[in-house]
């Protein structure tokens, strides 16, 4: 389960880049909320009695923070910044979440965790303002996705510390369907419908971003609650490894230059995360 996941969330960033040769960040974002949501509706509408109304504020958050926003602020990060380089950055979430939980819910810090925090944020300066002969102006579209990452770690500490003992599908599908309808009526003001009515390869886009949707949003945000309640979270969060290993493949593979600085950059950003998951 831990590889399927891997993949599943390696191969997000190819994808993203795939549905930008048509759409729009915005659109695209719509798009990627809109069908995950109706992906999980029928769960949501089958469990929606079972959930208390103190936990709606909480999925809410969750829904932002893990879905919405991110779903944005990737899109957008990625109309510059090579897919491979995002699918690094995106294992900053495993800093955050640790750096959120200190901060918002008194969990508590070692200085050896801190440790990798300070080195995993050095590795992303090396990352974003480093790389030969890439633009330093589009680099720094890295920052979207770092801001995507504490609103990740946001999510996780919610659903650690405020939605306790909810199914992962209930949970999924619950927080879904508090932005879903939002991304829906967003997405009827953009052009969308317009975009598949007549431009070239639209359909083509929309495919790539509904295998997002379906996949890497709806199926990949059950199957990681699902694997920390059947192992630990220490485990679920070593898909962070993989991810960035599938990204930059399929990155490579679609042509895409990552220059030494990169690959140093993301060892250090490895090593902290290796430090914040493993010290005591």
């Amino acid at each position: 389960m831990l590889i399927i996941l891997a993949l599943i969330w390696g191969t997000s960033f190819i994808l993203i880049k795939k549905g930008l040769v048509v759409f729009s960040s915005n659109e695209l974002g719509a798009i990627r909320i809109a069908i995950a949501f109706l992906t999980l509706s029928p769960f949501a509408i089958k469990h929606l009695r079972q959930v208390e109304p103190y936990r709606w504020k909480y999925l809410l958050g969750s829904g932002l923070l893990g879905n919405l926003f991110p779903a944005f602020l990737f899109a957008y990060a990625e109309t510059q910044l090579a897919s491979g380089l995002a699918g690094v950055l995106n294992s900053l979430t495993a800093l955050f979440t640790l750096l959120v939980g200190a901060i918002f819910f008194q969990q508590a810090i070692t200085w050896m965790r801190m440790l990798g925090i300070i080195i995993g944020i050095v590795g992303t300066a090396i990352l974003i303002f480093s790389g030969g002969d890439t633009n330093m102006d589009n680099t720094f579209y890295g920052i979207y996705i770092v801001i995507a990452t504490i609103c990740y770690g946001g999510s996780v500490n919610i659903i650690k510390h405020r939605l306790q003992g909810m199914k992962p599908l209930v949970m999924s599908s619950m927080a879904l369907l508090t932005v879903g309808p939002l991304a829906i009526a967003y997405m009827f003001t953009t052009d969308v419908v317009p975009k598949l009515q007549s431009t070239p390869g639209a359909w083509e886009a929309f495919m790539y971003i509904a295998l997002l949707a379906v996949f890497s949003t709806a199926v990949g945000l059950v199957l990681f609650n699902k694997l920390i309640h059947m192992s630990t979270t220490l485990f679920a969060s070593s898909s962070t490894y993989l991810i960035p290993i599938v990204a930059l493949m399929w990155g490579v593979l679609d042509g895409e230059v990552i220059h030494l600085w990169h690959y140093i950059g993301m060892v250090i950003i490895l090593a902290g995360v290796f430090i914040v998951n493993r010290a005591k």
